[in-house]
């Protein structure tokens, strides 16, 4: 893969992670909205039962945790494949990188010069921050599609509530 390639490829990686998280952002916003909107409407439950315990929405108030419990827990799911995910990720680098720093190592010191010496280690240099600075944007990808994977269940429950107790 040519320099050139390499850069439309990162751009295009760049342009997806930032649309990603605008998208988060916005679902971030949409879901404190409708949450403030159930807790709204929840309370107003919760007073009318308390005027009189006889009209109390029992279905609705059992639904508050039952229904934080099963987002939470599917946000917790998510969150925990993703750092299983970025751990293998991570290992698998440090693996790779040790088979570079082991190349490297042989060709600085079975270098026949200085010189060659010199340009084996700078170019093993060189070639780690490519490919840390890779293995970064790699890692801020699988961080923001994580935190968008999180976020999912919890938005979805409370623009769900939000709409349902809109009626």
């Amino acid at each position: 893969m040519t320099q050139f390639d390499k850069a439309i490829k990162t751009g295009r990686r760049l342009t997806r992670d930032g649309a990603r998280a605008a998208s988060t952002a916005l679902s971030g916003g949409e879901m404190m909205q409708a949450a403030g909107d159930v807790i709204n409407a929840r309370l107003e439950i919760m007073a009318a039962g308390m005027v009189d315990p006889r009209k109390a929405d029992l279905k609705e108030l059992s639904l508050m945790s039952s229904e934080k419990v099963e987002a939470l827990s599917a946000s917790a799911s998510a969150v925990a494949k993703t750092f299983g995910d970025i751990g293998g990720r991570l290992g698998s680098g440090v693996m790779t990188e040790a088979g570079h720093a082991s190349k490297a190592a042989a060709s600085i010191v079975t270098a026949a010069t200085p010189a060659a010496a010199m340009q084996a280690q700078y170019s093993y240099a060189v070639g780690w921050w490519s490919r840390a600075a890779a293995q970064m944007l790699t890692l801020n990808s699988a961080m923001l599609k994580g935190q968008a994977d999180a976020m999912r269940p919890i938005h979805r429950t409370a623009v769900a509530n939000a709409k349902r107790l809109k009626k």
